[in-house]
């Protein structure tokens, strides 16, 4: 027994977009607003999560849009020497605007905008969606962040961009959203354009098994069943629907998956970190995906 060849079918096609696409414009109409207390600043918006990726399906909601501020960056040194720490540390010059200041702005500018459908979490601002034009959005606001790699005495250092914020703990937390949807497009070319929508089987898989309470909501996030996938060797997607699932599954359940990284390449998949995945937690997604697809 297996999941049905038509229902894989089904489930590899791409949710709706235009409602997502409106509300996305709007909100960075809003955001690049030239009366903002923030406009003099260097910044750039832009998309992040199953909607930049293409990986989005029915039933996903928020739009996630980021607001980078690029007038400062932060910077993490831990793959350089000593020697290169202190000749980038002789080399910098500290800003004179802080991500906090920023943060104040974009939120009181929002909030002017949105009134009280504004609602800043831990870590994004969440803004209510109107019920008609548009979605539920969450805004993420942070700044340029490097992430170095090398910093020679002559010749141009090796660093990969960046994001990063901080929780109200003082906790700064470091992504690379744009390395990941570079790499997740290179994955797709790759497979020969299989990766997205197995993304997209693997995502309503589990939106179905939240339904049907096979497993608890929040098990599973998008951005780390995207990150499982794209470890997966583009030799195992493709045939038919049933074939390029079952070949999938099982290299995963077969797989050494402490080796696996995240789509961005810049953190190891599974840990304790903020942006890592509980092993156990995607142990036991596997197991309930394959516990489904027998018993289907």
């Amino acid at each position: 027994m297996a999941i049905s060849e038509a229902q894989l079918e089904t489930w590899n096609k791409l949710g709706p977009t235009a409602q997502f696409t409106s509300t996305y414009e709007a909100l960075r109409d809003v955001l690049n607003d030239s009366s903002s207390p923030y406009w003099p600043k260097s910044f750039e918006i832009f998309l992040q999560g199953s909607y930049k990726n293409s990986t989005n399906v029915y039933g996903d909601s928020d739009v996630d849009v980021v607001i980078r501020l690029d007038s400062i960056f932060y910077t993490d040194l831990y793959f350089l020497s000593e020697e290169e720490k202190q000749r980038y540390n002789s080399q910098r010059t500290e800003g004179n605007y802080s991500l906090e200041e920023f943060k104040t702005s974009v939120i009181s500018w929002l909030t002017k905008k949105y009134g009280n459908d504004v609602q800043p979490g831990n870590k994004a601002v969440f803004i209510k969606g109107n019920g008609t034009s548009r979605r539920d959005a969450d805004v993420l606001i942070c700044a340029k962040l490097r992430r170095y790699y090398s910093f020679p005495e002559f010749g141009q250092p090796h660093y990969v961009d960046g994001i990063c914020f901080f929780l109200p703990s003082g906790i700064r937390i470091e992504n690379f959203p744009e390395k990941h949807a570079e790499n997740c497009t290179t994955k797709h070319q790759d497979t020969r354009q299989w990766f997205k929508p197995t993304v997209r089987i693997f995502k309503n898989l589990r939106n179905t098994m939240i339904k049907n309470k096979i497993i608890e909501d929040g098990l599973a996030p998008s951005y780390f069943i995207e990150g499982m996938l794209y470890n997966v060797p583009p030799t195992k997607f493709g045939g038919s629907e049933q074939m390029n699932f079952k070949d999938v599954l099982n290299w995963l359940l077969s797989a050494d998956r402490d080796k696996f990284v995240c789509a961005n390449e810049q953190f190891k998949l599974l840990g304790g970190a903020h942006v890592t995945w509980p092993a156990a937690n995607c142990t036991q997604f596997l197991n309930a995906v394959k516990s489904y697809n027998d018993a289907a």
